[in-house]
């Protein structure tokens, strides 16, 4: 069985001969100091983690899954409309694996989750700037734009009545980069992304789809 109150890994994993490098993460009461999430909070989420990777990592395959059992809203496959709604989760998959491993850990999802929950403003601006920076070149373009956005209205189709379409996307992107782009150079650095949204904090919450957990 799995110790959650420090982390151990199953005592059964470890004999496997096939299992991947043994990952421990660090202590909960560090954890805890980190993530401003408490030691029930942690232990609660730890569970659920190692239930679906007892590995202590997870691919995006998996995250994906994870994803769609954690925020149930819209479908997480191609219903043959060519809309995908797993295209968030892998957007959020990699902002938490900015060095592109295809896999991150307990902390690296916690930590993700944690400035969004519970983060300061400047914290979840950042995290959400490194979102729509799809490329990582630490700018934002209208098409990168056009891509997170569209995959945030695929994910919550099934929930908007009328449904919205491609070109309501489209519009919703004009709109935003328009006043994101206040040098209008054609793309968003950092500086500018922060600078407004610090004055429109309801920018934040609209950008984001985790901004609809309770």
């Amino acid at each position: 069985m799995c110790k959650i109150d420090d982390f151990t890994l199953d005592p059964e994993l470890e004999s496997l001969e096939a299992s991947p490098p043994r990952y421990r993460p660090m202590p909960l009461e560090q954890l805890s100091r980190n993530t401003r999430f408490s030691k029930q909070e942690l232990q609660f989420m730890y569970r659920g983690f190692k239930q679906e990777c007892p590995s202590g990592v997870i691919s995006e395959e998996t995250f994906r899954k994870i994803y769609a059992k954690l925020f149930p809203v819209g479908n997480t496959v191609d219903d043959g409309s060519g809309r995908n709604t797993a295209m968030y989760a892998h957007y959020v998959f990699g902002t938490m694996d900015p060095e592109g491993s295809g896999q991150i850990t307990f902390e690296d999802f916690i930590t993700g989750l944690a400035v969004l929950l519970k983060g300061s403003l400047t914290e979840r601006v950042t995290w959400i700037f490194n979102l729509y920076d799809i490329n990582n070149d630490g700018f934002i373009t209208r098409d990168e734009l056009i891509d997170v956005v569209s995959s945030i209205y695929d994910l919550m189709s099934d929930q908007t009545v009328p449904s919205i379409d491609d070109s309501t996307a489209i519009n919703h992107v004009d709109r935003i980069f328009d006043k994101l782009d206040l040098n209008k150079d054609g793309v968003v650095t950092m500086d500018e992304f922060m600078e407004y949204c610090s004055k429109n904090e309801e920018v934040v919450h609209s950008m984001n789809i985790f901004g609809n957990i309770q």
